[in-house]
């Protein structure tokens, strides 16, 4: 293992340790002109932000340019463990976003509030207390929910706390994704669309290790590195870097067995490029005794828990099978039917719509987002637009604590029973089959088919909710919305026969 030393004068003092400079995973585009990374260091240089030699290599390769002086990587991930400094790469990004590229608008976004905020301090004192960028500052907005520091010239950098509905309405030309780990479907449905529109668009996702079902986007981020690591075939549009150990062997480079030592000096300094900066090996000897081994391994070594890539993924339904079924034009017609999911510990609902789509059923997922206090507003404004056949919830779920205010809005609310679960999963999994189902292909419906697992129920069988490290309810709401395209429904009293 290469270690970054520098050269000192003083023979008599000890050299001091420093962590790798260079990541244990690193896969780029091989395909690029030049770099934009040497002009952001030293504009954060400017700006009274010196980078550490590890923070300068992330941004001379993720800012790398093609002949078409378009950005040879549209995505770039940093996975490194906690208080490296990733936070003095993210703001040399945004400084040169604003100041240098002209981009228009920057996203930075966390999951946390908090986060945000702290991130928005921060660059706001570089900037302000730089001469030359103060003088082009046309105003810091400080409004909670609203922070911001806009240029004279227009240029934007706002800061938000991801939700299901972050970053909706925004054109970025740049998206900054902090705890990267935290991280699924529902944000990266709001901000991806923001790109679409722009001519050169660029995406950097900051995180640690892995967390399960919480860091899909990472998973899959990550996937593509080892896949393009493994066949020698580098992703054209990913530039992934990650500091970590490699505790059980199973991610070397091709042709390499070897594997790290948890509890050793050196795997501290393969997984943390700050070592020698702002960390010491004394510091992290006694977080290994206080924190024990497997959190240790996971918050100071980047050994994470990745969801959904490996042999657990894709067991009930196969991923060829499904991606065949895609049609990104299919459209549901009249009459269509809407189905409410929630995860067991209530943190993410989803609602889904299935109807006919020339000889076929189109399923969809219409929300998912945190929490559930949204769903009853959101399914009286999908009544209106929609007026369905009825609603589909399951009564012993956990969104069937939802059906009363749903009722009470006047909405037409189905409650299978046990076995007509069961018969909902064996219709969509006899669909898929079938090719009688299609779809458009959503990246949270496919994350929660990836992840999917069965559970008996009698002599059949439901979409298992616990013991699975993916939020299943996209899933479940599009199958019990299909179900109820063929349930006999009731019709309300004085209804006109309009045949």
């Amino acid at each position: 293992m290469s270690l970054l030393v520098p050269e000192r004068n003083d023979a008599a003092e000890p050299e001091p340790v420093y962590g790798a400079q260079r990541p244990r995973l690193l896969a780029v585009p091989p395909t690029f002109r030049s770099s934009a990374g040497q002009e952001a260091v030293e504009l954060a240089a400017r700006a009274g932000l010196e980078l550490d030699p590890w923070q300068q290599h992330v941004l001379d390769l993720g800012l790398r340019e093609r002949e078409d002086l378009r950005w040879a990587a549209f995505e770039v991930c940093v996975n490194v463990p906690r208080q490296n400094g990733k936070g003095g790469i993210i703001e040399a990004r945004e400084l040169a976003g604003l100041f240098l590229f002209g981009e228009r608008l920057i996203l930075h976004s966390a999951h946390e509030f908090k986060t945000s905020i702290v991130a928005f301090r921060r660059i706001e004192a570089l900037i302000l207390n730089c001469d030359d960028l103060r003088k082009r500052v046309a105003r810091v907005r400080k409004t909670t929910g609203e922070e911001a520091v806009e240029l004279i010239g227009g240029q934007t950098l706002r800061f938000l706390a991801r939700s299901g509905g972050s970053g909706r309405g925004f054109t970025g030309d740049c998206n900054i994704l902090d705890e990267a780990m935290i991280l699924g479907d529902d944000a990266m449905s709001a901000l991806m669309p923001t790109m679409a529109a722009v001519d050169n668009p660029q995406m950097w996702y900051f995180g640690s290790a892995g967390i399960g079902h919480q860091s899909m986007q990472l998973a899959r981020l990550r996937a593509r590195a080892l896949a393009a690591l493994e066949s020698g075939e580098p992703d054209p549009s990913l530039a992934y870097f990650e500091w970590s150990i490699n505790p059980h062997a199973d991610e070397c480079l091709p042709g390499c067995t070897e594997h790290d030592d948890v509890d050793a000096p050196e795997s501290v300094l393969k997984a943390n490029p700050a070592v020698g900066y702002r960390l010491t090996l004394e510091k992290t000897t006694r977080e290994r005794l206080s924190m024990g081994p497997g959190p240790f391994a996971r918050e100071r070594l980047g050994v994470g828990d990745y969801p959904s890539h490996g042999a657990d993924a894709w067991q009930v339904i196969g991923e060829d099978a499904w991606r065949a079924l895609a049609d990104g034009t299919s459209k549901p017609v009249d009459p269509v039917a809407f189905a409410i999911d929630m995860t067991p510990e209530r943190s993410h609902s989803a609602i889904g719509v299935a109807g006919a789509s020339g000889e076929a059923t189109h399923v969809e997922v219409v929300d998912h987002r945190p929490g559930s206090g949204w769903v009853v507003e959101r399914a009286c404004d999908l009544q209106e637009r929609w007026n369905p056949r009825c609603w589909v919830v399951d009564e012993a779920g956990p969104a069937g604590s939802l059906i009363p205010a749903l009722r009470e809005a006047g909405l037409q609310v189905i409650s299978p029973k046990a076995r007509q679960v069961a018969q909902a999963c064996g219709q969509f999994y006899d669909a898929v089959a079938e090719q009688s189902l299609v779809h458009i292909d959503e990246p949270r419906l496919a994350a929660a088919l990836a992840g999917a697992q069965r559970r008996p129920l009698g002599d059949a069988w439901a979409w298992a909710r616990r013991g699975v490290s993916v939020d299943i309810s996209p899933l479940v709401a599009v199958t019990l919305a299909k179900w109820g395209l063929g349930v006999e429904v009731e019709e309300p009293e004085g209804a006109p026969n309009l045949w």
